[in-house]
C-alpha cells in the first residue's frame, strides 16, 4: 500500500496474508479522513475459528469508514468542537449501533462478527493521538511497544451487542494517550508469527521483527514503504509471517 501524507505527517501501510492462510487475508485496515485535520486509522483481525471470518473485519472496517465520511461532511456544517477522546467515544458509538442493526437485519450469528480492533484518531496539527484497543494488537509510540495480548480470548465487540453502549465502553480498560510523537504504529498479531522459511535458518526473535518493522526508517522515502520491508523480510532475512498481518505507520514529516 502506498504513502499518504497529511499536513505534517506521513501516514505508511501494509496488509499481508499468512503463509498458513490459504483464501482470505482475515486483517483489514482503514486510513480516513474525520475532519481536515483529525484521522481515522484502524486495523482489525477477523477470528480464525469464527464463521467466515473475513466478513467481520471488512464490515467493521466499511463502517468505520461510512462514519468517517459522514463526520467529514458534517464538519463543514457543525462548528461545534469535541476533544480527540470524545470523537473516539462517539465513532464507537456509531459503531455499536449500526453494528447491532447489521446483525439483525442479516440475521448474522456472533460467530459470525468476530474481530479484533485497534482504533485511533490523530491530529495532524498537534501530533496528539487517542487509541482504544478491543481485544488483541500491538501500538509502537516512538520505540516504545505496548503489547495488548489476552491469552487467546480476545473480548470482541461482537461479544456484547445485546448491552448498551456506555456499559460496555465504560469496562474497557485498553485505552491508550499520546500528547505528542514521532513515529507512531498500530498493528495485528501477525508481527509476532514471522518464521524462517529456510530449514535450519534460525528464526529472528519478535524484537527483532519489530525493531525492522516498527522503528527502522530504512527507505521511508518510498512509497512503497513499509511493502518494501516485508519483501525484505522474505527475500533477504528469508522470514514471512506466517498469519495475517496489518501495519499502519505513521511519521512526522521532517
Amino acid at each position: 500500500m502506498h504513502i499518504c501524507i497529511v499536513n505534517n505527517l506521513k501516514f505508511y501501510s501494509t496488509l499481508q496474508i499468512g503463509s498458513f492462510h490459504t483464501n482470505h487475508c482475515e486483517d483489514f485496515l482503514i486510513n480516513e479522513d474525520l475532519s481536515s485535520n483529525t484521522k481515522l486509522i484502524a486495523i482489525m483481525d477477523g477470528c480464525t475459528m469464527g464463521t467466515e471470518s473475513v466478513f467481520a473485519s471488512i464490515l467493521i472496517g466499511k463502517l468505520l469508514r461510512k462514519i468517517a465520511k459522514d463526520k467529514f461532511y458534517k464538519e463543514f456544517i457543525n462548528a461545534e468542537q469535541s476533544t480527540l477522546k470524545e470523537e473516539l467515544k462517539d465513532v464507537l458509538s456509531q459503531l455499536f449501533i449500526e453494528l447491532r442493526e447489521i446483525r439483525n437485519n442479516l440475521l448474522l450469528d456472533t460467530s459470525e462478527l468476530l474481530s479484533t480492533l485497534v482504533i485511533g484518531l490523530i491530529d495532524s496539527d498537534t501530533f496528539h493521538a487517542e487509541f482504544l484497543v478491543v481485544g488483541d494488537g500491538l501500538i509502537c509510540k516512538d520505540g516504545q511497544a505496548f503489547e495488548f495480548e489476552q491469552n487467546d480470548r480476545p473480548d470482541y465487540l461482537a461479544y456484547h451487542l445485546t448491552e448498551q453502549f456506555e456499559d460496555w465502553f465504560s469496562s474497557q480498560k485498553q485505552f491508550l494517550s499520546f500528547s505528542d510523537f514521532t513515529d507512531l504504529s498500530i498493528c495485528t498479531d501477525g508481527i509476532f508469527t514471522f518464521k524462517a522459511i529456510a530449514k535450519n535458518h534460525p528464526t529472528k526473535t519478535e524484537n527483532e521483527i519489530i525493531d525492522f518493522l516498527l522503528k527502522d526508517i530504512v527507505y521511508e522515502d518510498q512509497n512503497n514503504f513499509m511493502d518494501r520491508k516485508i519483501r525484505i523480510l522474505k527475500d533477504q532475512w528469508l522470514h514471512e509471517n506466517t498469519d495475517d498481518l496489518a501495519i499502519i505507520r505513521i511519521r512526522k514529516k521532517v
